[in-house]
């Protein structure tokens, strides 16, 4: 792979402006996961400190599932924060991230990005980014010691094709890379991460995760303890929950889990 291909820590740095002080960045070659390596030197790190993989042998999503992370066709990185939010504030940091995800892809001249609640990026109705965010409690009840935000994005399509099993539902946010781009596309994403989690619980990116919604309106299957419950999205309220009714008339507001369209 040209080195014009590959994310750089000094091209990350250069594009950060400002920040270029606060936000430390390292870039490696391959890690098992971006994510665990954080969590296992957090104690050593500071708030802000990023790490991104070229490659990882053991990317991992939500609910345990692996994420493919080949080389040279996506950005695998993640952020270390040490947040001075109680939990139920903290839970705003992955609508938060999702929503600069959005904001950097279309800096760069994406098609207009959605979010799928709670932590997925679509394009053209398929799955560009996912978001894991892990937290590890602090010394008293109810404080958190730091939060890790893991964000894998399809910059673009790997070198022949998606693997089978997610094949129907991924994409990739550009048709083809440009120079530069995985170094542009980390360092917009860090800027507008950073402004919107200096303005957390508040600001306004709870009004934009909320129109940037393809969840709304439609109906959906409640994924929870082995089962599925069917449902429709009412909204997304002002706490980034997913609203919902149930066949039964009775609502309820989710605060977390998971939820998949159901095609009729």
């Amino acid at each position: 792979m040209d080195r014009e291909d590959m994310v750089t820590a000094e091209g990350v740095r250069a594009r950060l402006g400002d920040l270029a002080g606060t936000i430390s960045v390292e870039v490696l070659p391959e890690c098992v996961s971006t994510n665990l390596l954080l969590k296992e030197r957090a104690g050593s790190l500071p708030s802000w400190h990023t790490v991104i993989a070229r490659r990882q042998t053991g990317g991992r999503g939500r609910m345990g599932r692996s994420f493919s992370s080949p080389e040279g066709s996506g950005l695998y990185m993640s952020v270390l924060l040490r947040p001075e939010l109680p939990p139920e504030d903290a839970a705003l940091i992955t609508p938060a991230a999702a929503v600069a995800v959005c904001r950097a892809a279309e800096e760069l001249g994406s098609d207009r990005a959605e979010i799928k609640w709670v932590n997925d990026v679509l394009i053209g109705g398929r799955k560009v980014c996912g978001i894991l965010t892990e937290a590890g409690t602090g010394s008293r009840p109810g404080t958190l010691d730091y939060a890790v935000v893991g964000v894998g994005v399809n910059v673009t399509a790997p070198e022949g094709g998606f693997p089978p099993e997610i094949a129907d539902i991924a994409g990739a946010v550009f048709p083809r890379r440009q120079p530069d781009t995985l170094d542009r596309l980390a360092a917009a994403f860090l800027r507008h991460f950073y402004g919107i989690y200096a303005s957390l619980p508040g600001g306004d990116f709870r009004a934009e995760y909320r129109a940037r919604s393809c969840l709304t309106g439609k109906r959906v299957n409640v994924l929870r303890g082995g089962g599925a419950r069917e449902a429709l999205v009412l909204a997304v309220d002002e706490r980034c929950r997913l609203c919902v009714r149930y066949g039964d008339g009775t609502e309820e507001a989710l605060f977390s889990g998971e939820v998949s369209i159901r095609h009729i």
